[in-house]
């Protein structure tokens, strides 16, 4: 059995925008006020303890965030339905282009308007997370980890009870793009010391590349595990 993989969902593709969600997160954490780029959950919780407290101006910190996310995730959803079965350019690249400018705009925001730039990085993490789910056929997040270890652990443990070649290939997998995601945490940590407001460009080769290999738009047969 063999299934059709787009170059959108390689595995080039998904582990350079592991690298870039890494670096993003760590930039937002580290240079913007604490706030995360990509783990929404984090602020959420930061949004509720500040809310209990009566903290309004910080609550609204970490809201706007989370709101630009879900918004982020519509925008992909807007750019699939305008985009698909467009033969000159494939939707995700339309979307990874403008995740590219929303960074490029945020480097260019001094730390008084941090609320402004993470709303940007924001933005753009959640139109990466809703345009690329998938690399080798696999379910699989390139901003966030949580959901990735699940799947891994869940694999080796299958490959543990069943000794499937599958289940294993797919736990390695998902370790990778985890492991890939670190390292892009330390880029961003390292890329932060040195460049500060402008480390977030950092992100765009990354970007850049996955776009340029989305230029090939044939679809490429892979077996089924």
């Amino acid at each position: 059995m063999k299934r059709r993989l787009q170059a959108s969902e390689s595995f080039p593709v998904a582990a350079l925008l592991s690298l870039s969600g890494g670096l993003m997160d760590a930039y937002s954490y580290l240079y913007r006020d604490k706030v995360f780029a990509n783990a929404q959950t984090g602020n959420m919780l930061l949004f509720g303890v500040n809310l209990s407290t009566g903290n309004f101006p910080e609550a609204l910190r970490y809201l706007v965030p989370v709101l630009a996310f879900a918004l982020g995730i519509a925008l992909a959803e807007l750019v699939r339905h305008r985009f698909k079965g467009n033969g000159r350019i494939h939707w995700r690249q339309a979307a990874l282009a403008i995740e590219m400018l929303c960074l490029a705009a945020a480097a260019f925001f001094p730390q008084s308007l941090n609320l402004i730039a993470n709303s940007l990085i924001s933005f753009a993490c959640g139109a990466q997370l809703e345009g690329f789910r998938k690399v080798n056929g696999s379910g699989i997040a390139t901003t966030m980890c949580i959901g990735n270890l699940r799947a891994s652990i869940q694999a080796f443990c299958d490959f543990g009870f069943a000794k499937n070649k599958g289940a294993l290939k797919s736990g390695l997998l998902y370790l990778s793009i985890i492991s890939l995601f670190v390292v892009g945490a330390v880029l961003g940590n390292l890329c932060v010391s040195l460049f500060k407001e402008f480390a977030i460009l950092a992100c765009l080769p990354f970007l850049g590349a996955a776009f340029l290999l989305m230029l090939n738009n044939e679809e490429q047969d892979i077996p089924s595990p």
